[in-house]
């Protein structure tokens, strides 16, 4: 974790909500953390991601519970660490996500997470029954965040997501994007993440001396998760953002720019948990729903931005992201 690296305010009040109502022990917390208390009622503000791992830790000992009480029952110290080993033994990231959803049940109460494999498409959905909407709304993603998280460590590479809706609503964060995704939605009618199906299929790569190491920095990879924004994977995400489709170079241009070989620049990306072309399809995605959403241009002048030869092929493409069409998908984000 690097010095610069920092999380919204926000993430920090789901940790400090079950000492609401217990000013002087909330206090404490935050002066040992080293965070200051006037950044709490500042949602966008940020906070080091050092000092938050700090007051994650620390809360779990205040609260002697590793859901931060927003559960009715909770999480016991070790509980996280008891289910982690359990899922290093499976074959692969389908029974993995299986086992950990059923082992967090064992624990939680209001929380209850399903997954749902539909074709290419996989879905984690999750159930609510808690006391008020602040614990819902702080319950629901802090849940996620884990389950998303333990699925790219287990996998040993970062899975993007390409749909998440939450049901409360909220103040748009910067952390958004990387975090959930450019398809993001709240005030849905349900909570739920959808990402590709074939990630299930990868190995678990972690065994038991690399959870360990795990263990030990978990607080600050769960919140930095593979968001390295000064690694190789950024570049080429922010190079190829920020021009026009007919001007993206090759695999073998992007390398020889960055002076490097063609195999030395695929074993980089591999590193950071991805490949080129999952990198071209991740910024055409966001594009495409970056332009329905907040544009007034019109579907086939998306179509020919994103590089489809056809508005036909576009709108082909966009139901396999989404089970919708762009034009009813945009009718639902500018109505």
């Amino acid at each position: 974790m690097r010095e610069k690296d920092s999380v919204a305010a926000y993430f920090v009040q789901a940790m400090i909500h079950g000492l609401g109502n217990d000013p002087q022990r909330l206090k404490a917390a935050l002066e040992e953390a080293g965070i200051d208390p006037a950044l709490i009622g500042q949602p966008s503000a940020r906070v080091p991601a050092s000092t938050f791992a700090a007051l994650w830790l620390i809360q779990i000992r205040e609260l002697n519970d590793e859901f931060f009480r927003l559960d009715s029952h909770g999480m016991l110290p070790g509980s996280f660490a008891l289910i982690c080993r359990a899922l290093i033994q499976e074959p692969d990231l389908h029974k993995a996500m299986r086992q950990c959803l059923s082992n967090f049940a064992l624990f939680l109460r209001d929380f209850r997470g399903t997954l749902t494999v539909r074709g290419k498409r996989a879905v984690i959905s999750l159930e609510t029954q808690a006391q008020n909407e602040d614990l819902a709304r702080f319950g629901e993603e802090t849940f996620l965040v884990l389950m998303i998280s333990l699925l790219c460590w287990l996998g040993g590479r970062r899975i993007p997501i390409d749909r998440a809706d939450f049901r409360h609503a909220r103040v748009s964060l910067s952390d958004d994007r990387l975090l959930w995704g450019p398809n993001l939605t709240f005030g849905a009618e349900r909570t739920e993440i959808e990402f590709a199906s074939h990630y299930l299929r990868l190995p678990v790569v972690q065994d038991l001396a690399s959870l360990k190491v795990f263990l030990r920095t978990a607080p600050q990879w769960l919140v930095i998760r593979f968001r390295n924004q000064h690694g190789l994977a950024s570049q080429v995400h922010q190079r190829l953002r920020s021009s026009h489709y007919s001007q993206w170079p090759t695999l073998q241009a992007f390398a020889l720019e960055q002076h490097l070989s063609p195999s030395t620049f695929r074993r980089k990306l591999e590193r950071e948990g991805c490949s080129y072309q999952e990198i071209k399809d991740e910024v055409r995605r966001g594009v495409a729903f970056e332009q329905l959403r907040q544009s007034k241009a019109s579907i086939g002048d998306i179509a020919e931005q994103l590089g489809f030869q056809e508005p036909s092929a576009f709108h082909r493409a966009f139901k396999k992201w989404t089970g919708e069409s762009p034009g009813r998908y945009r009718a639902r984000f500018q109505a």
